[in-house]
């Protein structure tokens, strides 16, 4: 899961994408207030702040650098543009296969001892 987090005035959002099932979900101060399922490179949500303004989301994964980048907008003004490493999605992905190992194996000792 690669998170995204700014604080925009008086909201703290924050965009959520899962680099294996696909699903992205977007919050307001905890509350979501947008999801979807996205497999492909890049993405968008478009939300209301609470003060009733409107605010993008661009997700997208840059090929050349495989970073993935968050760009909020504004009023379609860009206001930031986030970004996380290649490092941050590797982890991710090898916590995933770790515990996915680790259920596995552990689902066949315990067939095997019953």
């Amino acid at each position: 899961m690669v998170t995204f987090k700014y604080d925009l005035n008086q909201d703290v959002v924050e965009l959520q994408a899962s680099n294996w099932c696909g699903l992205e979900r977007v919050f307001i101060n905890g509350k979501m207030v947008s999801r979807k399922l996205n497999f492909s490179q890049n993405s968008e949500h478009r939300i209301r702040l609470t003060n009733g303004n409107p605010c993008r989301f661009q997700l997208l994964i840059d090929p050349i650098t495989e970073q993935m980048v968050c760009r909020i907008y504004k009023r379609n003004n860009l206001v930031t543009s986030i970004k996380q490493g290649k490092e941050n999605l590797l982890q991710s992905r090898k916590l995933l296969q770790n515990i996915t190992i680790f259920v596995t194996l552990s689902a066949l000792i315990f067939l095997l001892l019953n």
